[in-house]
């Protein structure tokens, strides 16, 4: 096996890339700090920081104008993705809480792009069932709860577009996919990448971004 780069990032290479990256504004950089202030015990799901510019980089690369983002949190990965969206784009957020979700719909009404957010306090699945059955979805990012990541992905594959991109968060899960005797979120998460890996309707790379990061186009 060829491992390739060995590259150990270290707390200042970190921020060496932090620092040759699009720079998070004054609202996503409250936004990110409001939530490690308000929800320190759970602010790590929140999505990093590299991968706001990221996420918007890939909203202009797809050309997207209709989202669906499953995990909004307090909304710092809606915020990045909205604001690279065209006016008239439309994201709908699906969240079960109204405590997380009210410091992004304050960051989103800052920022200026609310009115192209739709968020949508119910179970995931019900709201993704909802939706019009037939693909119209240019990008989905998917960062919810993980023992219902395939039936997040078995409502959204089929409503993609094709060539639309479902960008999916924390698939290493610090590391523990490599334990077969994995349970909880840990065994959905690696049950899900070997759905991921076996579906012949998109082409999906795994990557070592932040806790993994897997990207799949529809074919």
């Amino acid at each position: 096996m060829t491992k390739g780069n060995s590259t150990k990032i270290t707390d200042e290479l970190y921020q060496y890339m932090l620092d040759h990256n699009p720079p998070l504004d004054e609202v996503q950089r409250g936004l990110v700090a409001t939530t490690y202030e308000k929800f320190p015990d759970v602010a790590g799901m929140q999505s990093a920081e590299e991968q706001g510019p990221l996420l918007a980089f890939l909203v202009r690369l797809t050309g997207a104008r209709h989202i669906v983002e499953v995990g909004t949190f307090t909304g710092f990965s809606t915020l990045s993705m909205a604001q690279a969206l065209p006016a008239d784009g439309r994201l709908i957020a699906c969240d079960v809480s109204e405590e997380w979700t009210a410091y992004g719909r304050q960051a989103w009404e800052a920022a200026g792009v609310a009115d192209r957010i739709d968020l949508r306090i119910a179970p995931a699945l019900e709201t993704l069932r909802a939706m019009p059955a037939e693909p119209h979805v240019d990008l989905a990012y998917l960062d919810a709860d993980k023992e219902n990541q395939i039936a997040y992905w078995e409502e959204l594959v089929p409503r993609l577009r094709t060539g639309g991109l479902i960008v999916t968060d924390n698939t290493l899960y610090h590391g523990t996919v490599l334990d077969e005797s994995a349970t909880g979120s840990a065994a959905g998460v690696r049950a899900f990448n070997e759905h991921v890996a076996a579906d012949p309707r998109t082409d999906s790379v795994l990557l070592a971004i932040s806790d993994g990061l897997t990207l799949s186009r529809k074919r």
